[in-house]
């Protein structure tokens, strides 16, 4: 996969991974579904990082803005779900709004510490 296959992501992220620290958090992650358009273009992406034994943090759930609502990040929930099958856990921390999407998988709320150090987030510029 190259960079500018994984552009127009992060819509609405007050300061956005470039493409490039994108891949690069995908290639560091320990499991990676895609979303394939006929053009091979990268059109959705979900990714978990894991110890490999007990638990699972989902990282990342995006869905091109052009292709959300049609599907697609309830199916590679789904298949990342379905690989993740055998841990313990699996977390996920998410915006307020998107708390009922999470549910219909099954994932429920409960209490999470977060740090968001954005300005740590290199960008595009």
């Amino acid at each position: 996969m190259e960079p500018e296959q994984l552009a127009g992501f992060h819509v609405g992220w007050p300061r956005k991974p470039s493409p490039v620290d994108f891949l690069a958090s995908l290639r560091g992650s320990s499991h990676v579904v895609l979303a394939i358009d006929s053009n091979d273009r990268v059109i959705g992406v979900v990714a978990a990082i894991s110890d490999g034994v007990l638990f699972a943090y989902v990282s990342h759930l995006e869905v091109l803005p052009g292709h959300q609502g049609s599907g697609i990040g309830t199916e590679l929930m789904q298949r990342l779900l379905r690989q993740l099958g055998e841990f313990y856990a699996i977390d996920h921390s998410c915006d307020e709004e998107v708390v009922p999407f999470y549910g219909r998988l099954e994932l429920t709320a409960g209490t999470a510490m977060m740090l968001r150090r954005r300005e740590l987030i290199p960008t595009d510029v």
